[in-house]
């Protein structure tokens, strides 16, 4: 049996290509970020964020490049989540379905928590500063990915495996309201949820 694992690794990594290619290329600008002063490194981030500045002054561009950063955690934990949400979901829906299930999760949840951040603005409860507050990496789409993978589960794990998933993301806006990422947590997951209609 351990004879055949480096095969079947092979084989479950060869058949999430999207999954695969988005890590190394996560792990590529991981490290090239890690080479640059404290400084210039902020800079590259707030260039690469989705707040509201940004998608003002480039919103395609920022839209795809945010989602090529890493939010300062290991990439070991990328490689496992990865391999956890993303891979199955792409194995089961296909590459094209997959992406565009996450591609709807990062950019619908952006333009959802960010529409939030502006509204709050002009009520006063936010400062205009939170214009250029820093927003990028890949949570949202993988809320998405997780979420949507769920119509993968057969009953009744689905029930238990979305009671966690959803009390972990309403966890996280009830933990601090102001937090616009824990917003677009949510709409991810519920974006993720609504694409059942993509599932073969």
């Amino acid at each position: 049996m351990l004879s055949r694992l480096p095969s079947d690794v092979w084989h479950y990594v060869r058949d999430a290509p999207g999954t695969y290619l988005w890590l190394v290329a996560l792990l590529v600008t991981s490290r090239w970020m890690a080479t640059m002063p404290a400084e210039r490194s902020a800079r590259v981030l707030a260039a690469n964020s989705t707040n509201l500045a940004r998608l003002r002054r480039a919103p395609l561009l920022v839209l795809v490049t945010s989602a090529f950063f890493t939010a300062g955690t290991s990439w070991l934990f990328y490689l496992v989540t990865y391999s956890v949400f993303h891979a199955p979901a792409e194995h089961w829906l296909g590459t094209w379905r997959w992406l565009a299930v996450i591609a709807l999760a990062h950019v619908g949840a952006t333009l959802i928590s960010q529409g939030s951040v502006w509204y709050r603005i002009r009520k006063g409860e936010l400062p205009a500063s939170e214009r250029e507050a820093s927003d990028y990496g890949v949570s949202y789409a993988q809320a998405g990915a997780a979420a949507v993978l769920a119509w993968r589960i057969p009953l009744p794990w689905r029930i238990a495996y979305l009671v966690v998933l959803i009390a972990f993301y309403l966890y996280g806006l009830a933990k601090d309201r102001r937090d616009f990422t824990a917003l677009g947590h949510v709409c991810a997951v519920a974006i993720g949820l609504c694409c059942f209609w993509l599932a073969p």
